[in-house]
């Protein structure tokens, strides 16, 4: 998860800043912005498959932690495009427009007011979607999680790039489904861990913007 959001998150925010900021009302920059809604909305089933066929597959990164981390960033790039163009979008024209009048270039206007102006709204976004990653299991089934493998080394990272890992949401499904005998309190117990997981990222999403609301002067 970690991963996939240092991959998506700079692009998305980027990508935003230029459909928000740069790019003219013409027919490409509309086809990318309904391409950009449509993607927002597609199960994650979709996003599966495609990480199958184009990392897995057509790049060879075989069944592995970073082919499960870019169909996890491919999957939340659309959302976190959506969300930070509208906290863009939140900034009165009016602060850009005394910027300008002042001399400042356009990149200085979006570096020194419009993201402290948004920022709020760009991070909650961004941590939104590491609270939905974190609960998916189709990307990463597909992709590079395991049931189960063997912890070979107790670093902070036990898992390479180029192996496969287990995950809280492919652990649950597997035990939910597919094994025969287990305890029911087991599954419970996991479902209880990875609801706890995401309410506390939900929880420190909403923290962080509260507290950055409270330091804007409008």
């Amino acid at each position: 998860v970690a991963l996939s959001l240092a991959v998506a998150a700079p692009i998305g925010v980027l990508a935003a800043i230029y459909l928000n900021e740069y790019a003219t009302d013409n027919w490409f920059n509309r086809l990318i912005n309904l391409a950009v809604i449509n993607l927002a909305g597609v199960p994650s089933i979709v996003h599966a498959l495609f990480g199958l066929g184009a990392f897995v597959y057509a790049a060879r990164l075989g069944y592995s932690v970073i082919s499960a981390s870019l169909t996890l960033a491919i999957m939340t790039l659309p959302v976190i495009i959506a969300s930070t163009r509208e906290a863009l979008a939140s900034v009165p024209m009016a602060f850009r427009e005394a910027c300008w009048n002042v001399g400042a270039t356009r990149w200085q206007t979006i570096w020194r007011v419009v993201l402290p102006n948004s920022i709020s709204g760009i991070l909650t976004g961004v941590i939104l979607q590491v609270s939905r990653a974190a609960g998916e299991t189709a990307p990463i089934m597909f992709t590079g999680a395991v049931f189960f493998k063997a912890v070979e080394r107790g670093d902070l990272f036990p898992y390479g790039l180029h192996e496969q890992c287990m995950a809280l949401s492919m652990h649950l499904y597997t035990l939910s489904t597919q094994v025969p005998g287990v305890k029911e309190s087991i599954p419970y117990a996991t479902a209880v861990v990875l609801l706890v997981s995401v309410l506390l990222v939900n929880a420190t999403s909403i923290a962080v913007r509260v507290w950055l609301r409270t330091r804007k002067k409008w």
